[in-house]
């Protein structure tokens, strides 16, 4: 009795409560596998506001320190577009794929992501059941799709940083000893393996697809357009690629109300935010409870920023004569007496220049899916199949628009590192570079030929284990089914 007693006070510890206020929170506070634990009345939600501002707190996510700032510092910092900066050791540990167990940003973004997706399974679960004039079949409808693309989203965040991953899509109701053998499995789950975790994000976005619309009120809401484009990405880094099925998706994407923007720099210029380019964008009010403090992260005279170019990425965009692409994605001022960098001469230092708004409380948007990244990764699918004169169409029209000449490659190989190039040079600094390089098989090649000032080797050592990131220490802790990463 005494043990069944122990076993349901650490339950109680492990589940973490939300009240309505919570919801809203846009400063979340961390937590492990994020399970939402309720009444234990029948239906959660009693109306049609209360499912909605359970919504709301799923979006707000996009507003924690994961989408401000890890998101960039993982898809660029971990690559050779950027150097850390700033003075954080466990953002160090990432740049130089030394990342151990107990690194800070490891635990804390394995908390955001668990957090948001048991946001998600309440909402997924529940919201059919509410009793609410007010709220239609079609709404329900749409609530659910929306909530199952964000639960997807968080998924292949999880699984392209750490592999296998717990899958856990119910949240704990009530908790009683009658219950313990099924909320064991849910609180403590054991990893599921990437193939299982692909599958069931493929089946939230299918979810999706049936209740989105193809347009609201601005770019920050799920839309059909997104869960295309999101397809599209699951299906070009799942493993074995399946470039018809990219092929299909991209193209459902680029038939939606998309264009591309005349000129690269409207994008990053703030007076044109939500565009016809933009498929997801985080939007930001600029005020105390909504503003994007990420912004002054990357950007500022105040002290050493995080995510600074890097030599090699400066280079490329040199050796591309790439003028526009390299004057909107970074800027070089002179920070004598501010502090000193041993890769940047203090007179000429470089910071990211496409979040430009960076005091705080900033209104500063973010975009994660554009409609270049998608013609690009159609160029990619297009090639992979053998159509190299059809990939080349499209890296064309995107090197057209910032005034560059066409691409000179003209076999499959050649197009492949046409096309990495120009993502690289397109998408810098927007998260994607290391995510890029990985399901490419590029990664390790690129990173251990990274140069630094004057052309020399940075001497990165990424090997195949440094590809994944260790499952934080602390959830080792608390669950004994989890099992470490190799090479950790």
């Amino acid at each position: 009795m005494k043990n069944i007693f122990k076993i349901l006070f650490a339950l109680l510890l492990a589940v973490p409560f939300y009240s309505c206020d919570k919801f809203l929170d846009l400063k979340p506070h961390n937590n492990s596998i994020g399970i939402e634990n309720t009444s234990s009345d029948s239906i959660l939600y009693k109306s049609s506001s209360e499912v909605e501002a359970a919504l709301a707190g799923i979006y707000s996510d996009f507003k924690n320190e994961y989408f401000e700032l890890d998101y960039f510092v993982n898809g660029d910092a971990q690559t050779d577009d950027a150097y850390a900066g700033a003075d954080n050791p466990a953002n160090f540990q990432i740049d130089d794929y030394k990342i151990d167990a107990t690194n800070s940003n490891v635990s804390r973004d394995w908390g955001y992501l668990y957090n948001t997706i048991g946001k998600a399974n309440t909402v997924i679960n529940n919201v059919d059941a509410v009793i609410d004039p007010v709220l239609t079949a079609d709404r329900k409808k749409e609530i659910k799709s929306e909530a199952s693309f964000l639960r997807a989203f968080m998924y292949f965040q999880l699984v392209q940083l750490w592999g296998d991953v717990p899958l856990q899509l119910k949240e704990v109701k009530t908790i009683s000893v009658d219950l313990l053998p099924e909320i064991y499995p849910i609180l403590f789950p054991a990893r599921a393996t990437k193939e299982e975790v692909y599958t069931q994000i493929i089946a939230d976005l299918e979810t999706a697809l049936q209740g989105t619309k193809a347009t609201r009120g601005h770019k920050g809401f799920i839309t059909t357009g997104a869960v295309n484009a999101m397809m599209a990405k699951v299906y070009a880094t799942m493993e074995p690629h399946d470039w018809n099925k990219v092929l299909t998706y991209c193209n459902a994407a680029i038939s939606g109300p998309y264009s591309l923007l005349p000129d690269y720099d409207m994008l990053w210029d703030n007076l044109h935010e939500n565009s016809a380019e933009s498929i997801l964008e985080i939007n930001y009010e600029g005020t105390s409870t909504d503003g994007n403090w990420g912004a002054s992260m990357f950007r500022g005279l105040e002290w050493k920023k995080f995510n600074i170019p890097s030599n090699d990425l400066v280079k490329a965009f040199d050796d591309e004569s790439d003028l526009i692409r390299k004057n909107s994605s970074i800027i070089f001022l002179d920070v004598t007496g501010k502090w000193s960098d041993a890769n940047w001469p203090q007179t000429r230092y470089p910071f990211g220049n496409k979040y430009r708004i960076y005091t705080s409380p900033s209104p500063q948007n973010y975009i994660l899916l554009r409609l270049a990244d998608i013609l690009l990764l159609k160029a990619e699918a297009l090639n992979e199949n053998g159509d190299v004169a059809g990939a080349a169409a499209l890296v064309n029209q995107i090197r057209a628009r910032v005034s560059l000449t066409a691409t000179p490659a003209s076999d499959q190989a050649s197009m492949r590192l046409a096309i990495e190039k120009e993502r690289r040079l397109e998408l810098a600094f927007e998260g994607h570079r290391w995510y890029d390089l990985k399901r490419t098989g590029r990664a390790i090649e690129v990173i251990n030929n990274a140069k630094g000032p004057g052309g020399i080797s940075l001497g990165y050592q990424l090997d195949q284990n440094r590809l994944l990131w260790p499952i934080p220490q602390t959830e080792l802790d608390k669950n004994s089914k989890l099992i470490q990463n190799s090479g950790y």
